[in-house]
């Protein structure tokens, strides 16, 4: 891959794109100044954005992928190997998005993509079950005690919509409780106070969810214990479901608090409501056995995605046996999904599971997790910019703020957005791309060894010392 150009070379070729400013530029607002993105034509990015905004709508097929709190186009990526990314003009950067969490092995593993490969040539869909199916299930059920049966999906969103269809038919109750900030995928009963892409566009609801969909959603805040007791002392025998992510990851990387998932699995249990744990970013990315084994706690369903399809199109969703015996055909809780399981999905999932698997995966991917951010807090500090860091397995977040802790969405929403969208701007001068958003989590990968991260941190001290 072609190397990252001088900057003299891109300013003068912005200069002679023929651009306007802003069409050629990454805004910073943090420094109300312009800064070019590196390697970058931006006649080319700028055609081909406004050739995909003529179709799609604002040009992108997920507000995630829009540059629109940080400024400029969205890059468009052509290829990627280990940890970088190619843009459609042959330049590299290093990437801390990762597809946000699946490409926990690097982009275009050689393992993964031969077993792609050998599923595509005999076929890529069928309609009738297939033994890759069953295979994975076992995989998930093996290394997740909580999980008995699982149901294959096509999507983290169908797998967090089936648990609750199934979380409300089971129990026959109606309420479901989520929390501030924890986003579980764009279903209407679960767009309210949610996260990333939603907190990134102002829009933490959203038009077009009718009031009656949502009026048995009850929002706490994420961490505060106090007040999901208090909930449950009023309402308890209501509650068909809690739904959280174990470690929220759409209002950036927030950690549960001591005791803050030990106390809704005792007040589930106490009132007869069923704990539903959102892992399809957590899960497979923060340990062997997911959040649910790092914190000890099991919860009665849980939702999957990301990592279990190796970069493809997943989801799946499963827990106690008699919970998952309700579903048709079996019992009376519908749920279905053409594509759902299939070939080429199975295939990259478990060839990723099978690699993450490896002793040692997850406690080197840890360390050099927490050696970037170590890095990265040093560096901002000899620069004067206050930086506060969370890290959960290979999962981490960036916080541009001096409280002591980022623990609530309030606390993320406190923090100086403008200032990372600065920092965002200046690193992806320096080649290095994160996600274009201060409420989304990070994510290394294996392939971003020693070299890597000393590259990413001589990167960092020179985008800090411009803010």
């Amino acid at each position: 891959m072609p190397s990252l150009p001088k900057k003299t070379d891109l300013v003068r070729g912005h200069a002679d794109s023929g651009m306007n400013r802003s069409a050629a530029a990454c805004y910073n607002p943090g420094l109300r100044s312009y800064k070019k993105i590196p390697a970058i034509s931006m006649s080319t990015r700028q055609a081909q954005f406004e050739r995909a905004s003529a179709r799609i709508p604002g040009g992108v097929n997920s507000p995630a992928r829009s540059f629109k709190s940080v400024g400029g186009t969205p890059l468009f990526i052509e290829s990627a190997e280990g940890a970088r990314v190619r843009d459609t003009d042959g330049h590299e950067y290093i990437d801390y998005v990762g597809s946000f969490g699946p490409m926990i092995v690097g982009h275009a593993h050689p393992d993964v993509v031969a077993a792609v490969n050998r599923a595509a040539a005999a076929g890529l869909s069928f309609g009738a079950p297939t033994t890759r199916e069953t295979d994975l299930a076992e995989t998930l059920c093996e290394r997740v005690p909580s999980l008995d049966m699982v149901r294959l999906v096509n999507s983290g969103t169908e797998a967090t919509m089936s648990a609750l269809r199934l979380a409300r038919g089971f129990t026959g109750r109606n309420l479901i409780v989520k929390f501030a900030g924890c986003y579980h995928g764009h279903v209407d009963a679960l767009l309210v106070n949610a996260g990333s892409g939603a907190l990134t566009h102002g829009t933490p609801s959203s038009p077009g969810v009718p009031p009656a969909v949502v009026a048995d959603t009850l929002t706490l805040p994420y961490n505060d214990v106090s007040e999901a007791f208090s909930l449950f002392q009023e309402r308890g025998d209501e509650i068909a479901c809690v739904i959280v992510e174990p470690v929220a990851g759409n209002m950036n990387c927030v950690p549960p608090a001591p005791g803050f998932l030990e106390a809704l699995r005792e007040l589930c249990s106490e009132h007869g409501a069923l704990l539903i744990f959102d892992e399809v970013m957590t899960g497979f990315r923060v340990g062997p056995g997911c959040a649910q084994e790092r914190f000890g706690i099991e919860p009665d369903l849980t939702a999957l995605g990301k990592v279990i399809g190796g970069g493809l199109p997943v989801g799946a969703f499963g827990g106690r046996r008699d919970i998952m015996a309700q579903l048709a055909p079996l019992g009376p809780i519908y749920q279905a999904g053409t594509l759902s399981g299939n070939p080429l999905a199975t295939a990259a999932g478990l060839a990723t599971l099978e690699i993450v698997g490896e002793p040692g995966f997850f406690d080197t991917l840890e360390a050099r997790t927490a050696t970037l951010l170590a890095g990265l807090r040093e560096r901002a500090e000899k620069a004067g910019v206050a930086l506060r860091t969370n890290q959960v397995g290979a999962m981490f977040g960036l916080f541009f703020t001096d409280a002591p802790a980022v623990r609530c969405l309030d606390d993320v929403t406190a923090c100086d957005t403008e200032r990372f969208a600065a920092f965002f701007c200046a690193m992806l001068e320096e080649g290095i791309y994160l996600a274009p958003s201060a409420f989304e989590a990070g994510f290394l990968s294996a392939a971003h060894d020693d070299g890597v991260i000393e590259q990413t941190l001589e990167a960092a001290e020179r985008a800090f010392a411009r803010l």
